[in-house]
């Protein structure tokens, strides 16, 4: 698992270059924005179970067919499931926002993840849409701490990358 600096710093060690002022400017925005980074993820930390939460409220409230029968989160055992997954998407971003790097999301999460679902038929678009509710929480819970405006928009990113990521398709 990579965080920003040590993906900067393995890119010029790559090519066999001192970091030069791009290089350095790049680890300097990391370390401007490391407050406003721990803000939100305590934020999403001190709140996680009430975001999960909240996010599988308003999926089923929007796709209630997932918990009738038949439904991919019908019976409590998929429902646990469903509800372990939404927390692990969760998690996995708020590492993410720490790191300043979304590399650990594929590392960590999303490698085989579309693959494994899609042969236990699992569909992936209730999953991105989950995805993207957390995205809209985790915004709105941010909304009023004290991080620059520019910094918020920070805090979406491992969470449209992922929803890019498991939307792909082979070509």
């Amino acid at each position: 698992m990579q965080d920003a600096i040590t993906s900067i710093l393995n890119r010029y060690d790559a090519t066999g270059k001192y970091l030069d002022r791009i290089g350095l400017q790049e680890i300097e925005t990391y370390f401007n924005t490391a407050i406003d980074r721990l803000i939100i993820t305590e934020t999403i930390a001190s709140n996680s179970s009430k975001i999960v939460k909240e996010a599988a409220n308003i999926l089923y409230s929007e796709k209630p067919e997932l918990l009738r029968p038949g439904g991919n989160s019908y019976t409590t055992r998929r429902y646990a499931t469903c509800l372990r997954d939404i927390d692990y998407y969760l998690r996995y971003a708020s590492y993410s926002l720490i790191a300043g790097n979304n590399d650990l999301l594929n590392e960590r999460l999303l490698d085989g993840l579309k693959e494994t679902y899609l042969s236990l038929s699992v569909p992936v678009g209730p999953i991105i849409r989950s995805i993207e509710i957390l995205k809209e929480i985790v915004k709105n819970e941010i909304k009023n701490k004290d991080i620059n405006n520019k910094n918020q928009q920070m805090c979406i990113e491992p969470f449209e990358y992922m929803s890019l990521s498991l939307s792909e398709q082979n070509i």
